[in-house]
């Protein structure tokens, strides 16, 4: 069967610019292994719900971490329905069930004056922890933000929030603790041709996967009914056999 990544290099002829946007202000060891290859997909408007019953099914300390304080079912709510996906960018990974496990927002300064700054939050699902999606898309976060002509990007963490401030400091940013608070803030290069090519083609890339997935559930979903029907027709011919 054709991956998404295989339909993908067909689809557009892409080779070089298929590859995780690796944004690391240090150069990376020789010995690192290669970053994973993860479909990222930009999320809409339409996808508020998904947004919320991903952020509602975060543990209280989950909320904690991911906003600065014990937010509470209303405080979330509150904080997806004044979502503003015309200024801000923001990102998901599903899985194949299409459940957002992983979010991360990419905030714009409204402020003119500070036009060439952002700031980054993400929050992971417990069970999809550990596999990179953290750093994955925080990746993906500095392309866009490159591409829109960011020339700083911030980060606002709890300082016990130690997976969020390793990316951070990972991909060479300065971290200045304050307390039980900490700032992060990485200078971001300008924005080349292959940085813009990187982002179309993992758009395109998780696009394509997002369909298969949606094909692969309606599939599933499909052969779920047709299994039931089956099985209520087998039921109806024990029960009128004499």
């Amino acid at each position: 069967m054709l991956t998404a990544k295989t339909l993908l290099k067909a689809s557009l002829g892409l080779g070089s610019f298929l590859k995780a946007p690796m944004v690391e202000a240090q150069p990376r060891a020789a010995s690192s292994p290669p970053p994973v290859m993860v479909p990222i997909r930009s999320i809409g408007p339409r996808e508020r719900d998904r947004i919320a019953q991903h952020l509602l099914a975060l543990t209280p300390h989950d909320r904690y971490l991911r906003f600065g304080y014990a937010a509470g079912d209303e405080q979330v709510q509150r904080y997806v329905d004044g979502l503003d996906f015309e200024r801000d960018e923001l990102f998901g990974i599903y899985n194949r069930r299409l459940d957002l496990i992983a979010l991360a927002h990419l905030a714009f300064a409204p402020d003119e004056q500070h036009s060439d700054c952002a700031e980054f939050g993400v929050s992971v699902a417990a069970h999809a922890r550990g596999r990179g999606y953290g750093a994955r898309l925080f990746e993906r976060a500095v392309v866009v933000a490159r591409n829109e002509g960011v020339g700083m990007l911030f980060i606002h963490a709890l300082s016990e929030n130690a997976a969020m401030l390793k990316i951070a400091r990972n991909a060479g940013a300065t971290v200045v603790r304050s307390g039980s608070e900490s700032e992060a803030h990485l200078q971001l290069p300008s924005a080349t041709f292959d940085s813009r090519m990187s982002e179309i083609a993992l758009e395109q890339y998780a696009a394509v996967d997002y369909h298969i997935k949606t094909r692969a559930k309606q599939f599933w979903a499909f052969l779920a009914s047709l299994q039931e029907v089956r099985s209520g027709m087998r039921d109806a011919r024990s029960k009128s056999a004499p």
